[in-house]
């Protein structure tokens, strides 16, 4: 059975335990379910679907199992591996404390803004399919990534830093 990773947006150990968030995905008939890091990320197998199917089904199962959802991005793992063989990051100097950042798009971009877009060290670099890749300078106090990415892309999206998707794409 193919192998997929739902990154689901807001979830962090505060609002969703991780055996229970474990235990939703199996109930709607997932395999080999594994939760990462803590911050809704979960790794499954299921029959070939679409991912945007497959998202619904998580949604309709959080709501179901847990009385809420969570925003779900599904990706599989072939597609995740893909990235980050393509490594996007390559084609830029970027500072050595420089985050590198992917946010995930629920549908394709009707019209992408022009690149590169900067506001006070947060670049997005790069606009795929359905992916955005940024880096930043972390600074304390000063959420400018997530305020340039959600006022030029909305909300329907989730973000991760390159380490995790590695990780996810591993699992």
């Amino acid at each position: 059975m193919p192998r997929y990773v739902a990154f689901l947006r807001g979830v962090s150990p505060m609002n969703a335990k991780m055996p229970e968030l474990k235990s939703c995905f199996e109930n709607a008939g997932f395999g080999a379910v594994k939760t990462l890091l803590s911050s809704g990320n979960v790794a499954f197998d299921a029959r070939a679907g679409s991912e945007a199917a497959l998202a619904r089904r998580i949604e309709a199962a959080m709501a179901k199992n847990l009385d809420r959802t969570f925003r779900t991005i599904v990706r599989s793992s072939i597609a995740l591996r893909e990235l980050i063989e393509a490594d996007p990051y390559a084609a830029f100097r970027l500072p050595a404390n420089a985050k590198r950042v992917v946010t995930f798009l629920r549908a394709p971009l009707a019209s992408p803004p022009a690149l590169p877009a900067e506001v006070r060290g947060a670049r997005i670099l790069k606009i795929g399919a359905e992916e955005i890749f940024t880096a930043y300078v972390p600074q304390a106090g000063n959420p400018v990534f997530m305020n340039l990415i959600e006022k030029t892309f909305g909300t329907e999206l989730t973000t991760r830093t390159w380490e995790t998707v590695k990780k996810c794409a591993a699992a």
